[in-house]
């Protein structure tokens, strides 16, 4: 898919899991032009769309047999007799109703099931990570200003200029320590901004092997669960 970007300084192509292949034109090239550059690169496109299928062919289909769990909440498919989808995250559980004439199957019911247990994520991830946040500054003696939780599709976090720590809800899927070391790298961030050679000895100082953690965390995709 060929999208026009003013930001774009130059033509860039992206191929990711879900979201298939994108080119980024700027404004100073043409689309015929782009098209006429991007087939240079279509030994590169095709290597990368396999990976990109494989990685998709790990994205779980829900059923009413899916045994799926969050940590707080089991996820629980119900029909109803009527024509909307909607979701209700209380008691330990993710209700999802959806019309009963449709297959569960269905790239709509589908992706609400994962809208719905990304509520859930939502909720866990407010309760959980701000605390482990504050457990680990008072531990190592960090200062921040706040935490906000987001659902971002590219990042586990950020901390921005002035030190708010900004938390992907996809954590609460991590196993702990890798979780944990996503909250120490952007705590670390609050006093080195860069990734330099002082960053990581900082990291490494408060989470012990922090250059293997980080290789560890790249297993993981936040669109693919």
């Amino acid at each position: 898919m060929f999208e026009r970007s003013d930001k774009a300084k130059r033509l860039s192509i992206s191929v990711r899991p879900l979201k298939g292949v994108r080119v980024a034109v700027p404004p100073h090239i043409s689309f015929e032009k782009a098209e006429q550059l991007i087939y240079t690169k279509a030994d590169w496109i095709r290597e990368h769309q396999t990976r990109m299928e494989q990685q998709e062919e790990k994205v779980t289909v829900y059923t009413h047999d899916s045994e799926f769990r969050t940590k707080h909440h089991t996820l629980r498919l119900l029909t109803h007799a009527r024509y909307d989808m909607r979701c209700l995250v209380e008691d330990g559980y993710i209700n999802v109703f959806f019309p009963a004439f449709k297959d569960v199957r269905d790239n709509d019911v589908q992706k609400f099931i994962r809208k719905s247990i990304e509520e859930a994520y939502r909720k866990e991830a407010k309760q959980h990570l701000p605390q482990r946040v504050a457990y680990f500054a008072e531990k190592f003696g960090f200062e921040y200003q706040s935490v906000f939780i987001k659902n971002a599709k590219s990042r586990w976090g950020s901390c921005s200029y002035t030190n708010n720590i900004n938390l992907n809800l996809h954590l609460m899927r991590l196993p702990d320590a890798l979780c944990d070391y996503v909250i120490l790298h952007e705590l670390a961030h609050t006093v080195e901004k860069n990734h330099g050679p002082h960053f990581w000895n900082l990291l490494d100082s408060i989470c012990g092997d922090s250059r293997n953690l980080d290789k560890k965390l790249k297993d993981f995709r936040i669109s693919i669960y």
